[in-house]
């Protein structure tokens, strides 16, 4: 087997990871795009045909204060706090490496959670019935699954530059008037656009990304999203061809607001800020590289949203790679 470079080891951790961004102001005050799930490498795809697998585990626990109102599954609540442990797996298929003069990933990801949450007190159930009494919600549930698209290019020596689409099929299990649940039970499109220098001498890695998430409509509850603006940025230091570390951010804006008969609270426009850190191990299982990476973020300036802490650990693995073909010997 030939031996694998460490951009391709960092390429494959980074591309399974963007893949998997369902997540924890909009309905709800949550939002599709998973926050964090950028970072180094974001634009790095992987330069080989091949399967890949992604498995990556997230943990978010936040709240927002008691006068805070929310609408969550059709109800109106006062305060909210959350605790999200969840999984994504992530297929991604590399079918060419000469699409568009870069190369074309596609694949999908499934969420499965355990979400629990808290509300100080019901002021208004799906019904229109009053109600006054704190309330908590728990629930082992099926996130929608998503559909993704990723093109990226070499642009130089050390810069790439990617283009990413994610589809959320609103077919996941929704719990109709409950508190704890990971889908949406809408349509929704998100885009974003990547930029990433990568110097493998060096040992460093500069990224930026950022994107637009239009909604859909919730027909359950008749509530209508607004579309949401969100960047992130990471600088990491490769150590040594295992081991490299750095730090992260991101912001989150929404940039219209929602409506329809179940938007009772207005537009309800959210934002919220974070800084963090991210780790990676290089290493090899049997013949092929993986990869795990960590990360950790911590909220602030939060408004419509919960503001919380929220925790990373990916493990990423190529299931098969079609090596180039050894040029011909010189004659």
């Amino acid at each position: 087997m030939r031996q694998i470079s460490t951009p391709f080891r960092l390429a494959l951790a980074l591309v399974l990871a963007s893949g998997a961004s369902p997540g924890l102001a909009t309905e709800g005050g949550s939002s599709f795009y998973l926050l964090g799930s950028g970072g180094p490498g974001a634009a790095v795809l992987p330069p080989l045909q091949g399967t890949f697998f992604d498995s990556t585990f997230y943990l978010y626990g936040g709240d927002a204060k008691a006068e805070r109102e929310f609408t969550v599954g059709g109800n109106v609540v006062a305060g909210l706090e959350a605790l999200i442990p969840a999984e994504f797996l992530t297929m991604l298929f590399v079918p060419t490496t000469n699409f568009l003069g870069g190369t074309l990933a596609v694949g999908a990801t499934l969420p499965i959670g355990f979400p629990t949450v808290r509300a100080d007190a019901i002021l208004t159930g799906p019904l229109g019935n009053q109600r006054s009494l704190a309330r908590s919600d728990s629930a082992l549930v099926l996130g929608d699954p998503v559909l993704n698209a990723n093109v990226g290019w070499k642009a130089g020596a050390n810069s790439h530059i990617a283009a990413m689409t994610q589809v959320s099929v609103p077919i996941g299990q929704y719990r109709k008037d409950q508190l704890a649940n990971l889908a949406f039970h809408r349509w929704i499109v998100d885009t974003s656009l990547a930029y990433s220098w990568n110097d493998p001498k060096a040992g460093w890695d500069i990224s930026a990304k950022a994107g637009v998430t239009f909604n859909g409509t919730n027909s359950y509850t008749d509530y209508n999203s607004g579309n949401e603006f969100h960047i992130e940025g990471a600088i990491e230091k490769s150590f040594s061809k295992a081991i490299s570390a750095g730090i992260q951010a991101y912001h989150f804006e929404q940039i219209s607001g929602d409506s329809g008969d179940g938007a009772v609270l207005g537009d309800f426009k959210g934002r919220v800020s974070a800084v963090g850190v991210t780790a990676a191990n290089n290493f090899v299982i049997g013949h092929m590289p993986a990869t795990v990476r960590a990360r950790l973020f911590r909220e602030f300036g939060a408004k419509n949203r919960m503001e919380g802490t929220s925790f990373f650990l990916s493990l990423s693995v190529p299931l098969r790679i079609r090596m180039p073909s050894a040029p011909p010997p010189a004659p």
